[in-house]
């Protein structure tokens, strides 16, 4: 499921008229191809998976999960009933069982809310996310991007995003998040556009 062409045609003239280093980012990418994920507890329980460990390895321990769930996407109602022991069966670890189980329990609970989250704004979403063991900051607000598809999030405490942007802005290693934010400010409200070209452009 795509942010809508319309959202991404506003945002894409926006930022080449705003700031020619974007200009010439998005010149280098060409399209803007990312689509959001249907589900958005599956979202979040891939990224608890992927939390310090190697994309293949992430992959691996995922499709041994949903093997065990007996699941293609993750839902709360399942994954409530497993304990932390036979988590790891499918390899994932100690801490991440028990992050994956309060995640699970909170959404049948209520407590972590998904419908509700169309109404709220992103800090509200990151307030309520961040309930969770294991989910900080920088998870929830790769959920507003991935999952949510909200437009003017900004993550700065990205590695990704920083070496592009000292790449891109020919900034010394000792920037600070202060002064990405101050370059960041001319992207609004489409920060979540111009950070999906900057992951890009590393790649160019």
């Amino acid at each position: 499921m795509p942010i809508s062409a319309q959202h991404i045609k506003s945002a894409i003239q926006h930022l080449r008229k705003s700031d020619p280093v974007m200009k010439q980012i998005i010149k280098d990418v060409g399209p803007f191809t990312h689509k959001l994920s249907r589900n958005k507890f599956d979202m979040l329980v891939n990224s608890i998976l992927s939390q310090q460990i190697s994309v293949a390895a992430a992959n691996t321990i995922r499709d041994r999960l949903r093997k065990l769930a007996n699941e293609q996407v993750f839902t709360a109602e399942t994954l409530v009933e497993f304990t932390v022991d036979q988590l790891r069966e499918a390899g994932v670890s100690r801490q991440k069982a028990s992050y994956i189980l309060d995640l699970s329990g909170k959404a049948c609970e209520g407590i972590i809310n998904f419908r509700g989250f169309a109404k709220k704004e992103n800090e509200g979403i990151i307030a309520e996310l961040t309930l969770v063991k294991g989910i900080g900051r920088w998870t929830a607000q790769m959920f507003l991007m991935f999952a949510m598809g909200r437009l003017d999030v900004f993550p700065v405490d990205d590695l990704g995003i920083q070496n592009a942007m000292k790449k891109n802005y020919n900034l010394p290693d000792e920037v600070t998040k202060s002064e990405l934010h101050k370059i960041a400010t001319i992207w609004q409200p489409y920060e979540t556009v111009a950070s999906w070209y900057c992951w890009q452009s590393l790649d160019v």
